[in-house]
């Protein structure tokens, strides 16, 4: 595929949402949701838009856009590259001494990520072609589940969720044991017993703690367990706590990386592998790494929780990929996702379509944002 761009522009802008309820994990809680948008401009004008992974810490989103404004736009405007992987392995090895001389390998690489998205979002428009399409991709229908469930009532945001044509849910635990096993039985109480059921642990276990917890989880019929332990945690210990049940164990958004991810598939531990595109690698490395998780025999869930357009470049690479796997989708109400990514609004029994208007599609909301927008970006 021929996908030369040449940069005349990057910009950034920076969006925060308040949030009526605050969003609670077992590490801490989101009072608002940020967004950090990328816009690229080649020298004929065309546009690509991307997101920077930014949630944490409180100020994140203000940090990242400063860095695409003082590191990689010098390193980025004004140069050709023959496709957004050459941007990418131009951007990366430019930023490296960097990264490490500031010791923020992980707001780099979100920067680079996001960057990325755009670049093959503006190659995609150019195209005329939907970005699940450009990048090889047979169908627009992706499964979808509902996410971002807090430990108080999750059931009342469940069932508005179910109400929207939602299939698959998944609870936040690692709230003391009665509490979640409360919060299970509410929701199967509410959603009915067709529904699949997913918990998230945020990290928040220890390998001992896992002993505890998961005797009562395993009769649940739970399709898996996401992240209990920690991301740097060894590999030995997460084959033992996959001994520990025959919940599927996932995990994935935390790690960084393609050695990193490598040694994930090749850990004999986990079911179910959930990068993020707009935290680690982008198109460019997430594409190659998603079939190879496809082809290991394991499962590819792209994990997301952000703004629409990032939302949407995680939903065109599904698409493109293929396999069992399904797409995360925050349930709490948030305009930055939902006046953003239409096409993901739209659900029945569980799948969205995500359409044929190129790139990652219109972004005609952005216009109704600027009430969200905030100082820090360009």
């Amino acid at each position: 595929m021929n996908h030369p761009v040449a940069v005349r522009a990057l910009d950034t802008f920076v969006y925060r949402c308040p949030l009526e309820t605050p969003v609670e994990t077992s590490f801490g809680t989101m009072l608002d949701r940020p967004m950090v948008v990328v816009r690229v401009t080649d020298q004929d004008g065309h546009q690509g838009w991307g997101e920077i992974w930014c949630n944490f810490p409180m100020v994140g989103a203000e940090h990242r856009a400063r860095l695409v404004e003082s590191v990689f736009r010098a390193q980025l405007v004004g140069r050709e590259f023959s496709s957004p992987e050459a941007a990418f392995l131009a951007l990366e090895a430019g930023t490296r001494v960097l990264a490490l001389q500031c010791a923020e390998p992980g707001p780099f690489a979100q920067c680079l990520s996001g960057i990325d998205l755009a670049l093959w979002d503006l190659c995609a428009r150019r195209a005329g072609e939907p970005l699940w399409r450009y990048l090889g991709g047979q169908s627009d229908r992706i499964p979808v589940y509902a996410s971002g469930l807090n430990p108080t009532a999750p059931e009342r945001l469940a069932g508005q969720m179910a109400a929207r044509g939602y299939t698959r849910f998944k609870l936040k635990i690692g709230f003391g044991a009665e509490r979640d096993l409360a919060n299970l039985a509410a929701l199967r109480d509410t959603l009915g017993e067709s529904a699949a059921l997913m918990v998230d642990v945020n990290q928040g276990w220890t390998l001992e703690q896992a002993r505890q917890q998961l005797p009562a989880l395993n009769p649940l019929g739970l399709k898996w367990i996401e992240e209990p332990l920690l991301c740097t945690a060894p590999w030995s210990d997460w084959r033992a706590l996959a001994g520990l049940t025959d919940i599927p164990v996932s995990a994935g958004e935390n790690l960084m990386g393609e050695q990193r991810f490598h040694d994930a598939i090749d850990s004999g531990a986990l079911s179910i592998l959930q990068p993020d595109a707009a935290k680690w690698g982008g198109i460019s490395r997430g594409l190659p790494l998603a079939r190879a998780i496809n082809d290991a025999g394991l499962r590819y869930y792209p994990h997301y929780l952000g703004g629409g357009i990032g939302l949407l470049a995680s939903g065109h690479l599904l698409a493109a990929v293929g396999g069992e796997g399904a797409l995360e989708v925050d349930s709490n109400p948030n305009p930055l996702r939902t006046d953003l990514a239409a096409a993901l609004n739209r659900v029945e029994e569980g799948v969205a379509t995500l359409g044929d208007a190129p790139g990652i599609g219109p972004l005609d909301g952005l216009a109704g944002l600027e009430d969200y927008r905030v100082a820090g970006g360009q």
